[in-house]
């Protein structure tokens, strides 16, 4: 089937939600809302008060309101999480660079005979050759401009400019189980497959918060593992919808608070629930009662 349809303006924009049922408050506020933040991305949140998702009808006092309120929401939602995942960022690399480079030299990135999948391998460090080639920072332009033996800065330099999703897949293909061990031990994460499945989840939560995607109520392609006893506070009953936001913050939080024990993540995130009561924490895969596990006090 061919796709014909044109586009519309704000005012044709509102009309048809009002033919499907959607209530306004005011159609002036809602149009310029809509200009500022795009039809389909303010869709994700609508979609939740819909009846028919197919014919996109929605369910009697339905209202476009709040519809935005959810979308404010998860923006605060996003920078809180996002801001907390780039501290674990900074940690990891801190911590990687430290023990992969003490034991295997500075360019231990470099050595394809260190790593799993030799085609993972490949991908990964042409990334990481892209991502130094972009970058501008002086530590990165000082060095080509004095060494040009090897043609890549060392590992304690090169993975500063390194993306999240490329430093996770470092981690998880090399192939020594020692150092991966030594760096989750470091963060109090009782086996590197933890980390490993960590990684790999929080690489999607960012990438979702770096792009503006919805994360409230999502459900994501991969899972973190989650371990049933760890050394610090913890949940008492494992998440009964693994691929939700719930677990992803149990396992967030419990990071943060090896790396950052004074943070306000758990604070802030219930002073949010309550600027927000229309958010039902039950549509991220909260439990009932997780304000009573040690983790959430």
């Amino acid at each position: 089937m061919q796709y014909n349809k044109q586009a519309i303006t704000l005012t044709q924009q509102v009309s048809i939600l009002k033919q499907r049922g959607l209530i306004f408050a005011n159609e002036q506020d809602a149009m310029k809302s809509l200009g500022n933040i795009g039809y389909f991305r303010l869709a994700s949140y609508w979609r939740l008060f819909e009846a028919d998702k197919i014919n996109h009808i929605f369910k009697p006092n339905s209202h476009y309101e709040q519809a935005l309120t959810l979308y404010e929401f998860d923006s605060e939602l996003k920078i809180l999480v996002f801001s907390a995942i780039q501290r674990l960022e900074v940690a990891l690399r801190s911590k990687v660079n430290l023990h992969f480079a003490m034991k295997f030299g500075p360019f231990w990135f470099m050595d394809k005979t260190l790593f799993i999948k030799p085609s993972t391998f490949d991908k990964n460090y042409d990334s990481l050759r892209e991502e130094v080639k972009r970058s501008y920072e002086d530590f990165i332009t000082e060095h080509f401009n004095k060494y040009s033996d090897p043609d890549m800065p060392p590992s304690w330099k090169t993975l500063e400019v390194a993306s999240f999703g490329t430093l996770s897949k470092l981690y998880s293909n090399f192939a020594d189980p020692d150092v991966k061990k030594k760096v989750a031990d470091d963060f109090d994460i009782p086996a590197y497959k933890f980390l490993r499945s960590w990684l790999k989840s929080f690489t999607v939560i960012r990438n979702n918060c770096a792009h503006h995607a919805r994360l409230w109520n999502q459900r994501f392609p991969v899972s973190p593992m989650m371990p049933k006893r760890v050394p610090n506070k913890w949940i008492t009953m494992m998440p009964h919808v693994p691929n939700s936001l719930y677990p992803n913050l149990c396992s967030i939080i419990y990071w943060l608070n090896v790396v950052n024990p004074q943070n306000y993540f758990v604070h802030d995130f219930k002073q949010l629930l309550a600027k927000y009561p229309i958010v039902d924490p039950a549509a991220m895969g909260f439990p009932r009662g997780w304000q009573n596990e040690p983790l959430w006090k």
